[in-house]
């Protein structure tokens, strides 16, 4: 049920409590690791907005996950080119805000890695100096570094509604910025309950079209609508017996396929985490290397219903 824009009601008790079953006493679903395909490195929450549904909370206040440095991300950058990883994916907060940014993204590279960066294309990407390092980047490594673009709609009021007054036109400007110097970049927006998922990508077909962006808005993998993320909302938990009814392969859920790795405030070393929009949650948290966090995950969180299997979204670009 890829954009379900069901009205939200509260989660019902006893749901996702359990680890081993659902709260009607089936078999909860998990996910085996087939491969390790991309590696997300959270860059820390602080962020220069804050969102009103942002499912991790970031803010300009929020450092519950530290800024990530060079120092921390190499052993596993280190270990995932021997993994045979393709991608390296940067999330937050707001990745430009990291001062290891650049150098984060110049070790993935330098490791024939590809690298995508999620940000929301505002002040802290538009800094002199970060500008003159992604176009270095970009010109040394043609082809292998893209940006998608956090815009929640196409309609400037209803994206400044989340994120605050003039937010739309600083990421406009950024996005332009990124097209005009040749970047490789894409759009994240979110569902909305008066639309369809049809009738958004139409809305931002016409605004590309307008603003002279090179993007495909009816191709997921360029413009990705995401489900709103609200993990006290009710939803339907997934069972081992769901594979076969939905029709789904496991193998096609996020955890199946990646790991992010976070630095929590006050914590020694980095640990890593099944999953990119479960940052918090210590049941996720795998250990600190990613060879010993191979083991399968289960199911236990109402994101891992509304975002990846029942929604049949993921966080990768590729």
């Amino acid at each position: 049920m890829p954009g379900d824009n069901s009205p939200a009601t509260k989660l019902s008790l006893g749901k996702f409590e359990d680890p081993e079953l659902t709260a009607d006493g089936a078999p909860r679903a998990t996910v085996a690791f087939d491969e390790l395909r991309t590696l997300w490195l959270n860059t820390g929450t602080l962020c220069n907005v804050e969102c009103v549904n942002c499912y991790i909370q970031s803010s300009p206040v929020n450092d519950r996950l530290v800024y990530l440095t060079a120092d921390d991300a190499r052993p596993f950058l280190n270990e995932a080119s021997t993994m045979g990883a393709k991608e390296i994916g940067f999330t937050g907060g707001e990745p430009f805000m990291n001062p290891d940014i650049l150098t984060l993204i110049e070790e993935s590279l330098i490791r024939n890695l590809s690298v995508s960066i999620l940000t929301n294309a505002m002040k802290p990407m538009m800094r002199s100096g970060i500008q003159t390092g992604l176009l270095r980047l970009r010109k040394q490594h043609e082809g292998r570094m893209s940006l998608r673009i956090s815009l929640d709609h196409y309609a400037p009021e209803r994206h400044d509604a989340e994120r605050g007054s003039g937010s739309f036109a600083a990421a406009v400007d950024g996005l332009a910025w990124l097209v005009a110097n040749d970047f490789i970049v894409s759009v994240a927006s979110r569902s909305h309950l008066e639309e369809t998922e049809t009738q958004i990508r139409a809305g931002f077909e016409a605004f590309f079209k307008t603003h002279h962006i090179p993007i495909d808005a009816h191709a997921p993998n360029q413009l990705a609508v995401f489900p709103e993320m609200d993990e006290t909302a009710d939803i339907q938990e997934i069972t081992q017996d769901c594979w076969s009814v939905l029709g789904k392969n496991p193998k096609t859920i996020m955890c199946a396929s990646s790991r992010m790795i976070v630095k929590r405030k006050g914590a020694a070393a980095p640990v890593v985490m099944a999953c990119t929009l479960i940052a918090y949650d210590t049941r996720f948290e795998l250990g600190a290397s990613l060879g010993k966090s191979l083991n399968p995950v289960r199911l236990n969180h109402p994101h891992c219903a509304r975002f990846c299997v029942l929604g049949g979204a993921s966080c990768s670009t590729k």
